[in-house]
């Protein structure tokens, strides 16, 4: 009698871990969170890229069915160089430095249209 107990008690332990294990695993991935000086933009598998950008925080999402891309919006430098020749026939070497960061009203537009590695 006592070890039909047991089983009985170990069952309904393993049932209740089982079920909270896939609830857990369910919250983690309805869950992500964008840092500071970080923008996402959601992509849902029915209507595309949504239009809106999602700034710092954490957020709910519907699990394979939207897909977070986060991006970087801090100003990053670009540097171009050149060796051009003067008109004494010197070569000179030219440096341009850039420093950019995306529009965070258009990331969407710029995920449609450059895709995800747009820099």
């Amino acid at each position: 009698m006592g070890s039909q107990a047991a089983v009985s008690f170990l069952t309904n332990v393993a049932r209740a871990a089982f079920g909270l294990g896939a609830t857990a695993t369910l919250l983690n991935s309805s869950l992500y969170t964008v840092d500071g000086g970080q923008r996402a933009v959601l992509f849902d598998r029915f209507r595309g890229i949504l239009d809106e950008t999602v700034g710092e925080g954490t957020y709910f999402l519907i699990p394979w069915v939207q897909k977070p891309y986060i991006f970087d919006i801090c100003t990053r430098p670009h540097t171009f160089s050149s060796i051009s020749g003067t008109k004494d026939l010197q070569m000179v070497n030219l440096t341009l430095r850039v420093l950019s960061r995306p529009d965070t009203a258009r990331l969407p537009v710029i995920v449609q249209n450059l895709g995800l590695e747009y820099d």
